[in-house]
């Protein structure tokens, strides 16, 4: 259970780091590839922008671990929960860049 509990915390801090900086038209609602792809469009931010490839990627990786979660908890299980920490540390620095360059315009 708490495997569950550490995926669904991670992406509400991920949904939480690009919905609470205020700079997009639309929220991001999930973090699946469509809502990804419907967000980033609505937005106006290119599919290879920084920030979309962050969530794809945060998005692939906790995909994964919901696949590994019904086995025993292995290295790579834990290597892939620090990934996801990695990806959120990466992701609001990538945010904060982004607030910062709309500022300095």
């Amino acid at each position: 259970m708490s495997e569950f509990n550490n995926r669904i915390i991670a992406q509400r801090n991920a949904l939480t780091i690009v919905n609470g900086s205020g700079l997009f038209f639309e929220p991001l609602l999930s973090l699946t590839e469509k809502a990804i792809d419907r967000w980033s469009r609505n937005n106006g931010i290119h599919t290879r922008d920084r920030l979309v490839v962050l969530l794809k990627s945060m998005s692939g990786t906790l995909f994964f671990l919901a696949n590994k979660s019904q086995e025993q908890v292995t290295e790579d299980y834990k290597a892939l929960s620090e990934k996801v920490d990695n990806q959120l540390s990466e992701l609001k620095l990538e945010v904060a860049s982004k607030a910062l360059q709309r500022t300095s315009h």
